[in-house]
């Protein structure tokens, strides 16, 4: 009995290591027209099989806003706001860790925009190329995009998006990230706050 239990907790064992070795693949897909937005996201293990999606806009009726609470909320993030300031500097080096365990798949994306000036939309579509050349320059498999649209205030856009991500990577730096005192006072203080 004792060895069919050891060779279950063996294979789960083995399963999860496998897992995190191969990656999941996180895609999130959106289009913007106006004021409707429609999104997809989707976590893919071993990258292909579907764990978890999500629609935007959600049609969850526990998302309610609630009105009451905004004025504690506000008091409650200046002082999440002050214990974050020493961990800013730990947030950004876990932050680089794990984007180096990320490989991109796709960034495709497309924006329309527009101003109620004809100057100012040809002054910020300029502006708009310009970065997104660079960024396009910094990867192969990035590609965005914009064009001008001159018949007012817009800001329109789809794009699909896929990335790999190694979680076995992510395990070292989240532990030494986890270790820092002020990261844990931060992460308590959040927790005591929802």
């Amino acid at each position: 009995m004792l060895n069919i239990l050891g060779m279950i907790i063996l294979i789960i064992i083995l399963f999860i290591i496998i897992l995190l070795l191969t990656g999941i693949k996180i895609k999130f897909e959106y289009a913007k027209k106006g004021s409707e937005f429609k999104g997809c996201l989707k976590i893919l293990i071993f990258k292909k099989i579907n764990i978890y999606t999500r629609h935007f806009p959600s049609k969850d009726p526990r998302e309610d806003d609630n009105t009451d609470g905004k004025e504690k909320k506000q008091k409650d993030m200046k002082k999440i706001i002050l214990l974050a300031k020493p961990c800013l500097g730990d947030f950004l080096n876990y932050l680089k860790s794990v984007l180096k365990t990320m490989k991109i798949k796709k960034i495709e994306n497309h924006i329309v925009f527009g101003s109620a000036s004809y100057a100012n939309t040809g002054k910020y579509i300029g502006i708009i190329w310009a970065v997104f050349s660079i960024i396009n320059s910094l990867h192969s498999k990035i590609r965005l995009s914009a064009e001008p649209s001159f018949t007012g205030s817009v800001l329109d856009g789809h794009g699909i998006n896929e990335l790999d991500v190694y979680p076995l990577k992510i395990l070292v730096p989240t532990v030494r990230l986890l270790l820092k005192k002020d990261v844990r006072k931060l992460i308590r203080s959040v927790v005591d706050e929802r």
